[in-house]
């Protein structure tokens, strides 16, 4: 059994391409530390729209995966040959789904309530649903989803900055903690999502908490329209 962040990121900014690749193997190492003093033994690199390999000295497994924005939201990729880059909206959920397979890797529905409707295409073979460190508290609509689907749930901090991996992971069940392993626990439903309640992580929940409530009011000044602007699922987040 190993305790696993299937949802993480090497930089704590968006863009900014170069920059970000010399900042991600430091990234990385940095993410690596915090997961292994939070005492889990693996972090997934999930970044938007591309993967690099990096070399990681820390006591927590790197696990290869691309968070793929889709034209419909976010799916995760995670598995040992996951694609090394994506034109953000170019894909379809479904051809997300079918890359990631043909590349032996597990595709999981990324926060099925923020900012996507992937969650409503009922026929795309996905793996598995994220329960996502941001908004634990939409956890009973996942599991719904989830139990609707027959998929099972994983969890993922979906952390942009070191101190929030681990405010949810998952637990994997197999005998060695590989990327080929960690697929086929996956598809296997031989894991388990758990939400972090520390102290820190409910504190940047709250903050969260804030930030969107104050996000919600500027979009409401700026766009008077009920419903107009609102991301779809915007409002079953925190």
């Amino acid at each position: 059994m190993y305790l696993v962040d299937l949802h993480a990121h090497t930089r704590f900014f968006h863009g900014h391409r170069s920059l970000g690749d010399r900042f991600d193997p430091l990234g990385a190492r940095v993410l690596t530390e915090m997961a292994a003093r939070r005492g889990l033994d693996g972090v997934a690199t999930t970044n938007h729209d591309y993967y690099t390999h990096l070399n990681t000295a820390a006591d927590a497994v790197t696990l290869p995966g691309i968070e793929i924005t889709t034209d419909r939201g976010h799916v995760l990729v995670i598995g040992p040959d996951p694609p090394a880059e994506t034109k953000p909206g170019a894909l379809s959920p479904a051809e997300a789904v079918a890359l990631a397979h043909d590349r032996d890797c597990a595709a999981i529905v990324a926060h099925p309530f923020r900012n996507s409707t992937v969650r409503e295409l009922t026929a795309v073979p996905f793996d598995a649903i994220e329960v996502n460190g941001k908004h634990p508290r939409s956890r009973p609509l996942v599991e719904k989803l989830a139990s609707e689907r027959n998929l099972p749930l994983v969890g993922g901090s979906d952390a942009h900055y070191p101190f929030e991996v681990g405010r949810a992971y998952t637990i994997v069940e197999c005998d060695r903690l590989t990327p080929e392993a960690v697929v086929e626990a996956i598809r296997d439903g031989r894991v388990e999502a758990q939400v972090s309640r520390s102290t820190l992580d409910e504190v940047v929940r709250r903050g969260y908490r804030a930030v969107h409530r104050r996000k919600r009011v500027i979009d409401a000044i700026e766009r008077p329209t009920p419903g107009v602007g609102t991301p779809p699922g915007e409002e079953s987040t925190e």
